[in-house]
């Protein structure tokens, strides 16, 4: 066995200081694996999201009552009484005026009377016809009057009746026009009566929207009158022609008023809802870069690089933009910075939405 030697003190230097050199790099190495892809310039960035769009029309109209009339007589006359109170709710057939139908009840009274002795004469005659005494014609003649003079008992009253005017349909009374004891005369105003259950409003739209428009659609109500708030109303009727000088086309829609509060008359501004898409990608307006007659943005690749996608855009938001094609829900964009950035440039995303989805980052 060969003795133990120690090695020449200038191997060991040597072997020392390549260990000493070798060290840095060892740990430059480990430090890079642990930290990834190199660090890039900062840019503000958010998560693309799918959300309900509604393509609407914008348009303005005004109020008007589901029934609204004023009032009149048929006949002239002196008015015997007011039977309601101005701002009653009356229901139908709710007698509102009467007028001094004295004249036309004595033409009544002198029609059944006629009537009456008709019916006798009828009678008579008939009873001698099946004796074998009267004539066909004379049973013939007295039923012919009796048949005249019913029909001028129905007109007498009919005129009688006339001498009242009442409420065709339930509604709201406004403020009379006349007093009592006022000689009337045919078609004069006497009071307006509102149905006020329902609201109509109606609006038009641009021809261009033809095809898109139907019966049954919804639509949002903003009023002057109440801020803040928004009323629902269906369309219900679509005008058979355009005008044609304007070049748009009349919508009516319905909405209920159970409290009363709207009236006719007031101003509306309405959007008309013609579909609904949930699954819309909206993006910052700033987001969008315009290059050579196309649109594109900035999207956060796998290992936080940079890459440039061209996108369709849609409707407009005030600060949003619709993308119909080039993106999907959870995609990472650029909204801020993108002068800076090239694509294939690494960043380190900030996320100004308060999301932050896993990346992949070539780990």
């Amino acid at each position: 066995m060969k003795p133990f030697t120690r090695p020449p003190v200038a191997m060991l230097l040597t072997v020392l200081f390549t260990l000493m050199l070798q060290a840095p790099l060892t740990l430059a190495a480990e430090g890079q694996q642990k930290k990834g892809p190199p660090r890039g310039l900062p840019a503000e960035v958010i998560t693309a999201r799918a959300t309900t769009l509604q393509t609407e029309i914008k348009a303005v109209g005004s109020l008007r009552a589901n029934e609204r009339i004023q009032l009149r007589p048929e006949q002239s006359g002196r008015i015997e009484a007011i039977l309601f109170d101005e701002g009653q709710r009356v229901k139908t057939g709710t007698p509102l005026f009467r007028l001094d139908g004295a004249i036309y009840q004595a033409e009544l009274k002198e029609a059944l009377a006629k009537v009456h002795l008709s019916e006798i004469a009828y009678k008579r005659a008939a009873s001698l016809l099946k004796k074998r005494v009267g004539s066909e014609q004379e049973r013939d003649s007295t039923r012919a009057q009796l048949q005249v003079d019913l029909a001028r008992q129905a007109l007498a009253q009919t005129r009688l009746d006339k001498m009242r005017v009442i409420a065709p349909f339930t509604g709201v009374t406004g403020l009379r026009k006349v007093s009592p004891g006022d000689y009337v005369t045919t078609g004069q105003d006497l009071v307006e009566l509102t149905d006020l259950s329902q609201m109509k409003v109606d609006f038009r739209v641009p021809e261009i929207y033809l095809a898109a428009i139907s019966t049954g659609q919804t639509l949002k109500l903003e009023l002057d009158a109440f801020p803040g708030q928004v009323f629902d109303a269906t369309v219900y009727a679509i005008a058979p022609a355009a005008d044609s000088r304007a070049h748009n086309i009349e919508l009516r829609a319905r909405l209920t008023n159970p409290e009363g509060k709207l009236r006719p008359g007031l101003f509306a501004q309405i959007r008309l809802i013609l579909a609904s898409d949930a699954s819309s990608i909206l993006i910052p307006e700033q987001a969008i870069i315009p290059n050579n007659g196309g649109f594109f943005v900035q999207r956060i690749a796998a290992g936080n690089i940079v890459e440039m996608v061209p996108v369709t855009l849609g409707q407009r938001r005030p600060g949003e933009v619709q993308v119909s094609s080039g993106l999907a829900a959870g995609d990472v964009i650029v909204t801020a910075g993108q002068l800076k950035l090239r694509p294939g440039m690494p960043v380190t995303p900030i996320f100004v939405d308060g999301s932050k989805p896993a990346i992949a980052k070539g780990e």
